[in-house]
């Protein structure tokens, strides 16, 4: 099997193709500029590690040493009036380590374009593809469009859009039309040019079966998510400048990342050839529509795996599943009220009183607030507190416990429940123990991923509240802990 050398290796297509070319028995060499960003991610310790900046030659020869694939996943968005001239060197600077090290094959992810005038960012994507394939090491360059899954900057961006602005005015690039990959479908291609044995050098434009235009698109994702339909109002009036800073004002994606997305949206990204099929054809199913992909983005919450925080699950199910490495914007929104409290309570007593929260014992903070909030779920068609315990002492997973089910427990050390309660938005309530320099160290989050513009202001509306709420259960379960059995 070859050894791959990935650039990018951190981000968010290098972060899922590493995992893909392993699992395909091939051998891989992650070229990072900081070695430490891959520290939290699962594969990194069956992947050789080359430190090089992309613009430094000799660094780079070095890492390109008996390498058979080299993946370009270098990609510049942010950046200042400088970018493009950064990209052109680096993609000179990689193609010459490819020729002196003698690489087989380099491949490149780009960028779709449509005919017209291209933004600025998307001429440096051609600029950087027609670098490669004029190189003299065969170079496969795949163009695509709006990639689709959790942690695309394209996606995030449709995403936030759709979920918080049920009514939405949008610039004229609402009509253009795009052609939509799933992110599945993306690594299929990429990893199979470890494999395809042909001299091959040329690009080809890769999308999904579906061409919608980004309204149609935001239409689509409502539907898959549960959504009620939005109301698209075009406006002539926004620049991509102001668009950028709208879009930056409305959701969490950076407007510096924000600008190049709107600027290409200008242009129809539709495929104008499939012939990529030749040398990796498509699966027998078909390739991923629209739809469905974004369903796969969005299955994570509904499998209510959250780890220490949205982006932080040890091991990703799928490549449409988020990463460590993805930015702190990526995966939809995640609010978490955290508390912590240090005492000197025997961690065994603290996790008998976790343990036997809720029912007869309550929930260690204003009993009225909880029997209200009980009441008014009741009132809408909850279940509220009347389920209690099935035992007074002891849960296991699935259990009912008032309007919680136990979705995860570890004895001693963890306990997660998930809201049963009539919510726009998915709940957990995680208690933790744990110790650290001899001491006993409660953690406790209040975890809600919202549904909707609703679900937003549900989550703000309660913030007074969840401050005396969840403020005094800390302080009450320890007491309660402190006390003879």
């Amino acid at each position: 099997m070859a050894l791959c050398l990935v650039t990018g290796a951190t981000g968010y297509i290098g972060g899922r193709l590493v995992p893909e070319l392993l699992e395909a028995g091939h051998r891989v060499r992650c070229m990072v500029r900081s070695p430490g960003r891959l520290r939290d991610l699962p594969w990194a310790g069956r992947t050789e590690i080359a430190t090089a900046d992309a613009l430094d030659p000799e660094a780079t020869r070095a890492a390109m040493e008996g390498v058979e694939v080299a993946y370009y996943l270098i990609h510049t968005m942010g950046g200042g009036k400088g970018f493009a001239g950064a990209d052109r060197e680096a993609a000179r600077v990689f193609a010459a380590a490819a020729q002196a090290a003698g690489v087989r094959r380099i491949v490149y992810l780009g960028g779709l374009s449509g005919e017209g005038a291209l933004s600025a960012h998307l001429r440096s994507r051609a600029e950087v593809a027609r670098i490669f394939l004029d190189a003299p090491v065969p170079a496969v360059v795949l163009r695509a469009a709006v990639i689709i899954g959790s942690g695309s900057a394209s996606f995030e961006m449709l995403r936030h859009l759709t979920e918080r602005l049920p009514v939405m005015t949008t610039p004229r690039w609402v009509h253009s039309r795009t052609q939509p990959i799933a992110v599945r479908d993306v690594l299929r291609y990429l990893r199979a040019w470890a494999d395809v044995p042909d001299e091959v050098n040329r690009a080809f434009d890769i999308g999904g079966p579906d061409v919608l235009t980004y309204g149609e698109m935001m239409h689509g994702y409502a539907a898959a998510a549960g959504l009620p339909p939005r109301l698209i109002i075009p406006v002539p009036l926004l620049s991509p400048w102001l668009s950028s800073h709208w879009v930056g004002l409305v959701t969490p994606v950076p407007a510096s990342i924000a600008r190049p997305l709107v600027e290409g949206l200008r242009n129809e990204t539709v495929c104008r050839e499939h012939d990529i099929a030749r040398y990796v054809p498509d699966p027998p199913e078909g390739l991923i529509g629209f739809s469905l992909a974004v369903k796969l983005a969005l299955q994570k919450i509904k499998e209510a795996d959250v780890a220490t925080r949205w982006t932080s699950a040890s091991t990703p199910g799928a490549p449409s599943d988020p990463l460590p490495s993805d930015p702190d914007w990526a995966g939809g929104s995640l609010y978490i009220d955290r508390r912590t409290l240090t005492s000197d309570v025997a961690p065994e007593a603290l996790w008998r009183v976790i343990e036997g929260i809720g029912g007869e014992n309550g929930w260690y903070s204003l009993p009225t607030a909880w029997k209200l909030r009980g009441v008014l779920d009741r009132a809408v068609g909850g279940v509220g507190l009347r389920r209690g315990r099935r035992d007074p002492r002891r849960l296991r997973v699935g259990d009912a416990n008032d309007f919680w089910r136990v979705e995860e427990i570890e004895p001693g050390r963890l306990l997660r429940l998930r809201a049963e309660m009539l919510v726009p938005g998915v709940a957990w309530l995680e208690l933790g123990v744990r110790t650290e320099d001899g001491r006993t160290v409660y953690e406790q989050r209040a975890i809600f991923h919202p549904h909707g513009l609703f679900g937003h202001l549900y989550w703000w509306c309660l913030v007074p509240f969840h401050r005396v709420i969840f403020g005094r259960m800390p302080a009450n379960l320890a007491a309660a802990a402190s006390r003879p059995s």
